[in-house]
């Protein structure tokens, strides 16, 4: 109540000094005073409590768009991470089949001396089994002619 009544005594002398008019503290434009002030301090109360509460939904509305940000951030990245790995494994399984392609032709080109000296092999080999079947028969009848 004491700096209300200061900030009247205030307002009067400085209507009576820009205006030259003495106003006492029961005019009536005393009255239209306070209830301006009243309605100024009631706005500010409103506005402030409109003001908190904007406050608050913004906080609210930046952290949702935030935890969406991040989630869909986790959701590319996964994305990502998953398509990376299958074009790796694409790659390796690729790279694989080739590698095993030039093995084996490599091995074609390196066991062809050999598959070739192998099979002269088999070849003297049955000539050798059929020189010693004839061999085996000719015993045979040499043995049976002897013995009659």
């Amino acid at each position: 109540m004491e700096g209300d009544q200061d900030r009247i005594e205030e307002l009067v002398r400085d209507i009576a000094a820009k205006h030259g008019i003495a106003v006492g503290r029961d005019d009536p434009i005393m009255i239209l005073h306070t209830i301006n002030e009243r309605l100024m301090r009631d706005t500010q109360q409103a506005q402030q409590t409109a003001l908190d509460g904007f406050k608050s939904e913004l906080e609210l509305i930046s952290h949702r768009w935030g935890q969406d940000a991040k989630d869909k951030a986790e959701r590319i990245l996964t994305a990502a991470l998953q398509a990376s790995r299958e074009g790796m494994a694409t790659s390796i399984n690729e790279a694989a089949r080739q590698a095993a392609d030039l093995l084996r032709k490599e091995l074609a080109k390196a066991t062809a001396p050999a598959v070739a000296a192998a099979s002269k092999v088999q070849r003297a080999a049955w000539i050798a089994f059929g020189g010693g079947c004839l061999a085996f028969l000719a015993s045979v009848v040499a043995w049976l002619v002897a013995r009659h």
